[in-house]
């Protein structure tokens, strides 16, 4: 039991700087492409937060099986350093009962995986997909700073000197435009205002700014004469009342949706779904062997072997998940396959392992 806990100990602890020092790097790097985002105001920047917590199971559905797999690896290869092994064989402990041990976390980290994969993921892959189209469909002057001139939707250029108070009217507004009158001819079109407010008529849903206190200036290129307006309320239709885009891919579906669905991506998702949590367990049976190592070579030897093991690994499933999707591979045969074949590599090399002995 002593073991049990110390084995059990090593690898979720190793699993848990490998997973923490992952999820760092991929974070950062999506959150620097939302800030960009939301820095050319494509988006706000008051939903980044939301972003980032709705694509953190996506990321844990793939870091979490290679943090496990190189856990492993190290938090064992640490002990073949140390002799430990060594003296636990010696003790009577078996290849198969190590194999036992490492499986009882393996089974905890399937777990999560799994929860991931069926269910957290694609819920939150599509909230995310919900709330960008929302954005998208929306030209919404929330997504402006002032002080900076940004494009506002349609080809309008935008700059606000502030906002109000409470966020919901800018002051010192200025728009410029590029249209075409009723003849065809083109022209460009200047807005200054004093202030401006959203507005959604009730009855069309179509979208406002409205102006107060301002003028346009609507010039035509190659004349020298400019039209002027005046006025206390001016209305600039930002977007026409539409619904959203139709979310319906296999990646945004839930999994029961899936089970009832026969199409090709449907059935290629749903393999990969279930193949995610088995792929932890595949990944144990490969990582035994692969630990062991020489301590004149260092813990670290075998590991970027096992990295490029990893990645074959995945780019297959990769690749097959956009076969069975676009109908090149058979859905009967799938993802199965490559599981079964890195499950049948795994098995031959602990049996190899068995043969020469965990401590020689």
């Amino acid at each position: 039991m002593i073991i049990f806990r110390y084995l059990t100990r090593e690898i979720l602890l190793t699993m848990a700087a490998v997973a923490g020092v992952l999820l760092l790097v991929i974070m950062g790097s999506r959150f620097i492409r939302y800030f960009s985002n939301a820095a050319e105001g494509e988006i706000p920047a008051d939903i980044l937060g939301t972003l980032m917590l709705l694509h953190l199971p996506g990321f844990m559905e793939l870091i979490l099986p290679l943090a496990f797999f190189l856990g492993i690896l190290l938090a064992y290869g640490q002990l073949y350093l140390n002799s430990e092994i060594t003296v636990l064989v010696a003790c009577g402990t078996s290849p198969n009962r190590l194999l036992q041990v490492s499986l009882v976390p393996a089974t905890l980290v399937a777990v999560l995986v799994g929860a991931c994969s069926l269910w957290l993921t694609p819920a939150g892959a599509l909230q995310t997909e919900t709330l960008l189209e929302e954005q998208r469909s929306r030209v919404d002057f929330t997504t402006l700073g002032p002080g900076r001139f940004q494009e506002f939707g349609s080809g309008r250029t935008a700059y606000t000197e502030g906002f109000s108070e409470e966020g919901d009217e800018m002051r010192g507004v200025f728009i410029s435009e590029r249209q075409r009158r009723s003849d065809g001819t083109p022209e460009s079109v200047v807005t200054r205002a004093e202030a401006g407010h959203q507005a959604v008529d009730d009855e069309t849903g179509s979208r406002f700014l409205v102006l107060t206190d301002g003028e346009r200036y609507s010039v035509e290129p190659g004349r020298q004469v400019a039209e002027r307006l005046e006025f206390e309320t001016y209305a600039v239709r930002l977007s026409r009342a539409e619904s959203l885009r139709e979310l319906d891919s296999a990646e945004l579906a839930s999994t029961a949706a899936l089970l009832g669905d026969d199409s090709p991506a449907a059935r290629a998702q749903l393999q990969w779904r279930l193949g995610m949590p088995l792929m932890v367990f595949i990944l144990t049976l490969l990582a035994m062997p692969l630990s062991r190592v020489n301590p004149r070579q260092g813990r670290f030897a075998k590991l970027l072997p096992a990295i490029f093991l990893f990645v074959a690994y995945l780019s297959l499933l990769l690749a097959a998940l956009d076969a069975i999707g676009r109908g090149s591979l058979p859905a009967a045969v799938g993802m199965w396959p490559i599981h079964g074949g890195f499950l049948a590599l795994g098995l031959w090399l602990m049996a190899r392992a068995q043969r020469r002995g965990m401590s020689g």
